[in-house]
């Protein structure tokens, strides 16, 4: 049965990307452990506001592990210590009583803050724009069967699919690389042969642009794998190599 605790929380605090941030502590008692790890934030914030202070700034959105919005770096992990869940999935059950728990935003170049536990994450948006899609004539809808593609490349691309693209890999890497994100991406595409016409403009160009909004180089420690809420696959990452030396070498 769940329990109430009494936890203290050290959150990063930072006004802008441009002002200096720094923890601060605050108290909170008898929370519940049923409660979702954001519906402790909301209990936080409610008590700053009735006591005239700041609220925390922090990102949220479906609160059901869809949208990826919730990207809070949480005691050394991203969104947390649970297993292939988001910030939202994660519950207060996880923590004990008389606990400290730190909260931090995403650390990366490509992601900078805008306000505490806020980042900006469109550099994921422009990495999509750059090549993350299929282009095709508009018009009737074709039959499903019309293309034939193979069970096992089928259920491979849908694993590859299945990236939210919150940022957790680029959080957990010491480097702050994007490439499971980029490699899920172009995976889910070059998988299906209705993504293979534009296969070596794509790899190329969204690793072009990956490099230039400031992510950085893969270390194949695959503690982005570890981390990952949908468990997107590292072997991604490899395919990813492969499509972009092929386009390369096709130059």
């Amino acid at each position: 049965m769940d329990k109430n605790i009494d936890i203290t929380l050290k959150v990063w605090r930072q006004k802008g990307p441009k002002e200096k941030g720094a923890f601060e502590k605050y108290q909170l008692k008898g929370i519940s452990q049923g409660s979702s790890f954001l519906e402790m934030l909301d209990v936080l914030n409610e008590q700053l506001i009735h006591e005239g202070r700041e609220p925390v700034y922090f990102d949220h959105d479906c609160r059901e592990g869809i949208c990826g919005m919730c990207s809070l770096y949480i005691n050394g992990h991203p969104h947390g210590p649970g297993s292939e869940v988001t910030t939202c999935q994660l519950h207060m059950r996880k923590f004990n009583d008389g606990e400290t728990i730190t909260i931090e935003p995403w650390r990366s170049a490509g992601f900078p803050v805008i306000r505490d536990l806020t980042v900006d994450r469109q550099a994921f948006d422009k990495i999509i724009q750059a090549g993350g899609f299929v282009s095709v004539n508009t018009g009737g809808a074709p039959d499903a069967n019309a293309i034939p593609i193979p069970k096992d490349k089928a259920e491979l691309a849908m694993d590859a699919a299945a990236c939210i693209g919150c940022g957790a890999c680029v959080a957990a890497c010491k480097n702050g690389s994007a490439m499971l994100f980029v490699a899920a991406k172009v995976s889910q595409l070059a998988l299906l042969p209705q993504g293979r016409m534009e296969a070596a403009r794509r790899a190329k160009a969204m690793v072009a642009k990956m490099d230039e909004l400031g992510f950085g180089n893969c270390t194949n420690t695959l503690a982005c794998e570890q981390e990952c809420p949908k468990g997107i696959s590292a072997s991604n990452i490899a395919r990813l190599n492969r499509e972009f030396l092929s386009a390369k070498l096709k130059d």
